[in-house]
Formats: C-alpha cells, sequence, structure tokens
C-alpha cells in the first residue's frame, strides 16, 4: 500500500489526469480526477448518501465544503445554488487543483477552491456540506470541525455523512458535548452503512 495519502499537501504520485462520467445535480457530466485525492475513480457512497440530502442546501450566501477532493460536494452544491458562493477548501493542492478545473469545465463560476487558511477570518456560512476525513485521525478531525462548525450562520445548518464502522455515533456524542450549547446535532440519515448528521446554529 501506498504511503501517500490523500491528506497529503503535495501528493508525491506523478500527476495523471483522467477524465470519469458521473452524474452531478442531475445531469451526467464529465470530470477530471487523479490519483493522490480522495475516491478519484467515482463518487464515493458516502458522498452520494449526503447529496441526497442537496435539495435542503441553501439558495444563497457562503457555502463550506471542508475537504473537496476533486470537488464533486462543492460542484453538486454550485450547481444546485447558483446564487451562493461556494467555498471548497481542501490542504492538498491537487484536490483544490482539480476542484477549480471541473467547476471551469462545467461553468459554475461560483466556486472559491482555497486553502482553510486564506478563507476570510471573519467570514460566517450559511451551509456547510462535507464528506470529513475521517482517516486523518480522532484528534485532527475534532479539531477541524471545532474549527469550522461554530462558524455556521444562526439558523443555518452543516451536514456530515461519516460511516457507521468509522465512528459516526461516538462523533455525534461529541458534537454535542462540544459545541456551543446554541448548537444541536441530530442523525438525520442512515443509509448504506452511513449516517448523515445535521448540526444546527439555533
Amino acid at each position: 500500500m501506498s504511503s501517500e495519502h490523500y491528506f497529503s499537501e503535495t501528493p508525491g504520485s506523478n500527476y495523471k489526469p483522467k477524465e470519469i462520467n458521473v452524474t452531478i445535480n442531475g445531469h451526467d457530466v464529465t470530470v477530471i480526477t487523479a490519483g493522490g485525492v480522495f475516491s478519484p475513480d467515482h463518487i464515493d457512497q458516502g458522498t452520494n448518501v449526503l447529496l441526497a440530502h442537496l435539495d435542503e442546501a441553501p439558495a444563497g450566501g457562503d457555502i463550506l465544503d471542508i475537504g473537496c477532493g476533486w470537488g464533486p460536494i462543492a460542484l453538486s452544491l454550485a450547481s444546485n445554488s447558483p446564487k451562493a458562493t461556494i467555498w471548497a477548501i481542501d490542504v492538498n493542492e491537487r484536490s483544490l487543483e482539480l476542484t477549480a478545473a471541473n467547476a471551469a469545465r462545467l461553468g459554475l463560476n461560483n466556486v472559491k477552491c482555497v486553502k482553510p487558511e486564506d478563507v476570510p477570518s471573519d467570514l460566517q456560512f450559511s451551509g456547510i456540506w462535507s464528506n470529513p476525513p475521517i482517516r486523518v485521525g480522532k484528534d485532527v478531525l475534532h479539531e477541524i470541525l471545532i474549527t469550522w462548525l461554530p462558524r455556521l450562520r444562526s439558523e443555518a445548518d452543516a451536514y456530515l455523512v461519516v460511516q457507521k464502522n468509522l465512528g459516526a455515533d461516538s462523533l455525534h456524542r461529541w458534537l454535542e458535548a462540544e459545541l456551543p450549547e446554541n448548537f444541536s446535532t441530530i442523525r438525520v440519515d442512515t443509509a448504506k452503512s452511513f449516517r448523515v448528521l445535521r448540526v444546527r446554529n439555533k
């Protein structure tokens, strides 16, 4: 097994882009992917479970995709909510390049692909959507979520998809315990071994 991880900042594998056919917000499209990013061959099952809730995404404002990969969540949000600005963040430079290229290819000019530290510090979000990088480890994952989830606007929601056997229920309990008291976390779906959690700033 390669020692390279999709959460490496600069993937060590050679950049070998390829085209794959996927469905984005109900449209059959062709996108570019490459090795060294998450799920380069298809839209993974967890993301598909999450995107089944796409009609619950806000129509406008600033929406955050944490860990964008080659862009399936950001592209879907951008297509579904053309009046919104989609902030696609990732520590992996190749992921940001691919998401930007795919947004351009699909004519989605409302996607901003940036490193986490380049998101304006005062920006609050009308929505956060993520298939979070569970395999970075619990401590790093918790740091990521506690950094971004409190930046939800009042009455805004975050939707997270987590595999059951990778700690979805324990993460649910942690979110309830650690987020400010004006936040609530509920499970809104269970499908194909995945949980979808909705975090709301009440």
